[in-house]
């Protein structure tokens, strides 16, 4: 590798001391090094991937989960692969801390690592007026009610068959990466992050005998909003890994499948996900 990208949280490395750390590092030992310029505090975490120089061969992403969640959906298009240094607390995805930065980059620069590719998924908003909104996410769609605290009655389909009805306040659709966050939180099982797989995962469902669901990656799953028990529009949110939100309501559709594009995580550290696991579940 001899092209670095850096993308940083400047919430998390306000005077870029960590930045130029790395950046200093790599220079050093005759390596390019781009640092994507974003003043602190402006509010727009997101990178272009056309501003990534045509050769760069890795992107370094400063920040925590949700940071890596970010530059995963931007730079999936370029299949760049990515490793994530952990500034935040609980890192699932940025598994690189501090105390073991200088390492990790020298395992980087001698080719000591392994790359991981994972899945994702990408949503796409029927309206009912006819208008399409799609987006991706590397962790889960989640849809969630929104305004008042109704229950949510929903209609699941797999690959145009009824499966299901819901009442519950929302449903997560989640990859393995995904496991960790937002489905683990609602009771979802905890699955190894290369599987290839779709959990679906009631959030509080009104009935005792709700179970959440593995379907295969090859399924399409299509969540119909109706009428609410009073027979009144249901306002529903559609949220793309934590970030960008759609509000859909009563005869809006959202189709859900595993996307084309791959997430490349870089491994340096070796570690199992089960000892990761461990250890990010003993410090919690």
């Amino acid at each position: 590798m001899e092209h670095f990208y850096i993308i940083t949280n400047r919430d998390k490395d306000q005077e870029l001391t960590v930045t130029g750390r790395i950046r200093d590092y790599l220079t050093g030992r005759g390596k390019q090094c781009t640092v994507k310029d974003r003043p602190f505090g402006g509010g727009d975490y997101s990178t272009d991937p056309a501003s990534i120089p045509d050769d760069v061969d890795c992107i370094l992403v400063l920040g925590g989960d949700g940071t890596m969640l970010q530059a995963a959906r931007d730079v999936a298009p370029r299949q760049i692969p990515i490793l994530g240094i952990n500034l935040g607390t609980l890192g699932y995805l940025a598994e690189i801390d501090m105390d073991n930065l200088e390492n990790a980059l020298e395992a980087l620069l001698q080719g000591s690592y392994v790359t991981e590719k994972r899945m994702m998924l990408q949503g796409t908003v029927m309206h009912a007026d006819g208008s399409v909104d799609e987006d991706t996410a590397l962790n889960d769609i989640v849809i969630t009610r929104s305004g008042n605290l109704r229950v949510i009655l929903y209609e699941i389909y797999v690959n145009g068959q009824f499966l299901k009805g819901y009442s519950a306040d929302g449903l997560i659709l989640s990859t393995p990466t995904g496991s960790t966050g937002y489905n683990m939180s609602a009771g979802g099982p905890i699955v190894e992050p290369s599987a290839e797989l779709i959990m679906l995962t009631p959030i509080c469902p009104h009935t005792l005998n709700t179970r959440g669901i593995i379907l295969s990656p090859q399924d399409e799953i299509e969540v119909k909003i109706g009428r609410g028990r009073d027979g009144a529009n249901q306002e529903i949110m559609v949220n793309f890994d934590g970030g960008h939100a759609i509000g859909i309501r009563t005869g809006d559709r959202i189709r859900i499948s595993r996307w084309e594009k791959y997430t490349n995580i870089l491994k340096c550290n070796h570690m199992s996900f089960l000892e990761v696991l461990h250890r990010k579940m003993k410090d919690a």
